[in-house]
């Protein structure tokens, strides 16, 4: 298979997996797809150079993840959403609006703490691979873990039992 071929295979494949990371970490769809397309362009640019096929996910997600953190940084696609009221809780059981109301939650969360987040529990990526792809140490990704739950914790609503 030629160069296009198998880069356009590897998109058809891995896209809307890389899609669900980049929503969870900036919580809108179109913005979602602004980053995974951005991140497969710069992938593409270096293709020829990739020669760790086997690590081609790992890279593709650091990719996204460091275009995320560099529009958040300069300020990009920033909106804040008005609602009529905000989100209430829906108990123990975990369900759909158990999952809007994290969504909501994990929104408010900064940048970075919400990278990790995603990236350790959503990727169920391991400490040393969370900070590789965020190209930051360990102990970074640490404190930012422990400051993110923190903030995630303090806009949630409490459970109700």
């Amino acid at each position: 298979m030629d160069r296009d071929g198998e880069f356009a295979a590897y998109f058809a494949a891995r896209a809307d997996a890389m899609r669900g990371t980049a929503f969870l970490l900036c919580g809108d769809w179109h913005r979602a797809e602004d980053l995974v397309q951005t991140a497969f362009v710069r992938l593409y640019r270096v293709w020829h150079r990739v020669s760790g096929r086997d690590r081609l996910d790992g890279y593709t997600r650091q990719i996204v993840v460091r275009v995320f953190l560099d529009e958040s940084r300069r300020g990009f696609f920033r909106r804040e959403r008005v609602t009529d009221a905000p989100p209430e809780g829906s108990g123990p059981a975990a369900g759909p609006e158990d999952r809007l109301v994290l969504m909501a939650a994990l929104a408010r969360v900064p940048a970075r703490q919400r990278t990790v987040l995603v990236l350790r529990f959503w990727e169920d990526l391991s400490v040393e691979e969370t900070a590789a792809a965020m190209g930051c140490s360990v102990g970074t990704v640490k404190s930012q873990t422990s400051r993110g739950l923190s903030a995630l914790r303090a806009v949630l609503p409490a459970p109700t039992r």
